[in-house]
C-alpha cells in the first residue's frame, strides 16, 4: 500500500482548538507516559531574555498585529455574546472537566483563552512567511508556545477540578500542593517533579534482563546479557546508548525492554554504560567517548571470538557511532559489519524545533555555562526538553502537583526520565558546535586524529525515524541514508523520539512504514513505502539477523579469561546518583 504520512511537520503550528495530540494533566497509561517523553539530544539552554526576544520578534510585525489584534477583539466580541466558535479538542483534556463547557462564565473563560492562543499562533506563522530565518522562527515559536500555555486558565485555582478537589478535601489538597511546591523549588530547581522515582528500583524493577558487566574503566562499563535462547549467532551486536541519560531505556522492564527482544532473537547483546560524568571529568570529549567505544568493539570481538560487529547507536550514541566508523574506514579498519541508527540526527541543517536553541549567542552562553559548572547538569537539560512540550511536560505536573496535592504519577518511563546523568563541559561544547555548524555533515571536525567524513561509511546501514519526533524531525534522520555510501535501509515509527524506541511488538496502536533503496527525496521514499502493523523493532531484528552469521552454541558463561565477570547487570554505573 502507499503510505501518506498522518498528522504535520514539526515545523507546523500547533493549534489551541484543534491540538494535533492530547494535552493530558497526567498520563493515564503506559503509552501515553511514554509519548510525553523527550531526551538524548545535547542543546543549549535558554535564557529568560532569549524567551523574550522570542515573543518581540513574534509581536514587531505592526501589519499582523494590527489584523490579530481586531481578530481578537471580534472574537472576544462573539465569546462574550455567547456565539463564540473556539472550543476546546475532546482530545485537550486541560478542559475535560464539564465546568468548561456547561458553567456559562467557564465556557467564556476558556474559549478567551483559545482565541488569544490562535492568533499568537497566528503571529507565528506570519513571521515564518515574512521570510524570517528558519531558525528565528523556531526561537519565537518556542517562546509564544511557553507563553500560550502559562496563560491557561487551567493552571490556576479557578481550574473548577482544583476547586472541586479542594471542596472535597476540605482544603487539604491546597496544603498538600503547598509544600510539593516549596519542595520543588527546593529540591528540583523550581519545577514540578514528573514522577514519583521511588517506585522504581533500577535492578530490581528497572533494568532487569539478565546479564554481567564484563569490562569497566572511568568511562563506561560494558554489559554482556545471558542469552535466553539455546544458539546464538556468531556475529555479535554492540548497542552504543546517547551519553546522557541512563541506558536502560533500552532495557525499562520485561515485555517493554528493547535488549531483552534482541536477546530473545538469538543475539548474542552487549552495552555500554556510561559514567555520570562530575566535573572531575569536565575535560572528557568526543574522542574519550569514541576511544571507548573503539575498546569496546575490541572487548566485544575478543568475548565473542568474531571478527566483527554489529552496532547499533540511539539519539547520540548515533553521532559517536558515526564518528567511529568514519575514524575505522579512514584507518581500514573493518570491526563493524553493520550500523544501525535510532532516531540519530547527523545533518542539522534540516529544520527542527531545536533550532530555537540554535543562535549563536546562546550556544556560546550555554557552552561557557557548562565549562564554568565542569558540567552541563541532568536538571538543566531536563528543563530544556521539558519547556520544549510546556503543556505536557511543565503545566500538567504543576496542576497535579502544586494545585491538586497529588503525588507525581508513577510511570516506569517517567522514573527513567527523572534519572538523569550530567553531560561533560568539553563534550558538550563539541556537541553544540555540531549543533550550530552543521560540522559532522559539512566537514570540519575531527575525532581519534582523523577528519570525519561520513561518505567514508560503507557498512550497510539501518536508519530509523518518527513521525512525532519533535528533537530528531524523521525527514532529518532519513538524511543520513544520503550522508553515507553504504547500502541503506530506512523505517519510519508512528511514534514520537522515545516513544518509537520504548516500541515493544503486540502493541496494536503501533505501525511503521518500510520502503525500498532510499533516494534523495524523503517523501518520495514515503509515498512508495509500505505501512506495516507492529514495531520497527521487527523489521530490524530481521535485518541485523541476515548479517549476523551462522548460529553456534550460546556460551555457558559471559566474558572470557582475560575479561571475567565484575557485577551483575546492571552494574555500578546506571546506579550513580552523582549530584547534578
Amino acid at each position: 500500500m502507499h503510505a501518506t504520512l498522518p498528522g504535520r511537520t514539526a515545523a507546523e503550528p500547533v493549534s489551541r482548538t484543534t491540538p494535533a495530540r492530547a494535552e493530558s494533566p497526567i498520563p493515564v497509561d503506559e503509552d501515553e507516559a511514554v509519548s510525553v517523553v523527550e531526551g538524548g539530544e545535547p542543546v543549549g539552554i535558554p535564557s529568560v531574555v532569549g524567551v523574550l526576544k522570542g515573543i518581540g520578534s513574534a509581536l514587531a510585525q505592526p501589519g499582523p498585529v494590527t489584523r490579530g489584534v481586531g481578530r481578537l477583539a471580534r472574537d472576544w466580541a462573539s465569546i462574550a455574546r455567547g456565539t463564540g466558535e473556539h472550543l476546546p479538542s475532546p482530545r485537550d483534556k486541560r478542559f475535560s472537566d464539564p465546568a468548561w463547557s456547561l458553567n456559562p462564565l467557564y465556557r467564556r473563560l476558556a474559549q478567551g483563552y483559545l482565541a488569544l492562543g490562535t492568533q499568537l499562533d497566528r503571529l507565528v506563522e506570519d513571521y515564518d512567511v515574512s521570510g524570517a530565518d528558519w531558525h528565528d522562527v523556531e526561537r519565537a515559536r518556542f517562546a509564544v508556545g511557553a507563553l500560550t500555555s502559562a496563560l491557561a486558565p487551567t493552571n490556576t485555582v479557578v481550574n473548577p477540578a482544583v476547586l472541586k478537589r479542594a471542596f472535597d478535601t476540605s482544603g487539604a489538597s491546597l496544603g498538600r500542593g503547598a509544600r510539593n511546591f516549596v519542595h520543588d523549588v527546593r529540591h528540583n530547581g523550581g519545577m514540578p517533579e514528573q514522577a514519583d522515582r521511588s517506585a522504581f528500583v533500577v535492578g530490581e524493577d528497572l533494568a532487569v534482563t539478565p546479564g554481567q558487566v564484563i569490562d569497566r574503566d572511568d568511562v563506561a562499563e560494558l554489559i554482556e546479557y545471558s542469552p535466553s535462547t539455546a544458539t546464538v549467532h556468531e556475529r555479535p551486536l554492540l548497542i552504543i546508548p546517547p551519553p546522557i541519560g541512563r541506558y536502560y531505556f533500552l532495557d525499562l522492564r520485561p515485555g517493554r525492554s528493547f535488549v531483552e527482544y534482541a536477546v530473545s532473537r538469538g543475539l548474542r547483546v552487549f552495552i555500554l554504560s556510561w559514567r555520570n560524568p562530575t566535573r572531575e571529568q569536565a575535560d572528557w570529549d568526543i574522542d574519550t567517548y569514541a576511544r571507548r567505544i573503539v575498546r569496546a568493539i575490541d572487548t566485544v570481538k575478543d568475548v565473542a571470538e568474531a571478527e566483527d560487529v554489529n552496532t547499533i547507536g540511539f539519539c547520540a550514541g548515533g553521532i559517536l557511532q558515526s564518528t567511529v566508523l568514519s575514524h575505522q574506514a579512514a584507518q581500514g579498519n573493518h570491526s563493524i559489519h553493520s550500523a544501525s541508527y535510532g532516531v540519530t540526527l547527523l545533518d542539522f541543517s534540516s529544520r527542527a524545533p531545536l533550532g530555537a536553541f540554535s543562535a549563536p549567542r546562546l550556544l556560546e552562553l550555554a557552552g561557557a555555562s557548562s565549562r564554568r559548572a565542569g558540567v552541563i547538569t541532568a536538571r538543566s537539560m531536563g528543563a530544556v526538553f521539558s519547556w520544549m512540550r510546556p503543556d505536557e511536560l511543565v503545566f500538567n505536573y504543576v496542576v497535579n502537583n502544586w494545585l491538586m496535592g497529588q503525588n507525581p504519577p508513577v510511570f516506569d518511563i517517567l522514573a527513567w526520565n527523572a534519572d538523569g546523568t550530567n553531560l561533560p563541559a568539553r563534550l558538550h561544547a563539541q556537541f553544540l558546535d555540531i549543533f550550530r555548524s552543521n560540522t559532522l555533515a559539512t566537514g570540519g571536525l575531527s575525532v581519534l586524529g582523523t577528519p570525519v567524513d561520513l561518505s567514508r561509511i560503507t557498512v550497510p546501514v539501518f536508519v530509523t525515524g518518527a513521525v512525532n519526533d519533535h528533537l530528531t524531525p524523521w525527514i532529518g534522520c532519513y538524511r543520513t541514508t544520503n550522508l553515507v555510501s553504504g547500502p541503506s535501509t530506512f523505517v519510519l515509527s508512528n511514534a514520537g523520539h522515545i516513544a518509537s524506541l520504548v516500541n515493544p511488538p503486540g502493541n496494536p496502536k503501533a505501525t511503521y512504514w518500510i520502503g525500498g533503496k532510499p533516494g534523495p527525496v524523503a517523501e518520495e521514499w514515503l509515498e512508495a513505502a509500505e505501512q506495516r502493523s507492529g514495531t520497527w523493532w521487527e523489521a530490524w531484528a530481521d535485518w541485523v539477523l541476515e548479517r549476523s552469521g551462522d548460529e553456534r552454541a550460546a556460551p555457558e558463561s559471559p566474558g572470557d579469561a582475560a575479561h571475567p565477570p565484575l557485577e551483575a547487570a546492571p552494574g555500578s554505573y546506571v546506579r550513580d546518583r552523582t549530584a547534578s
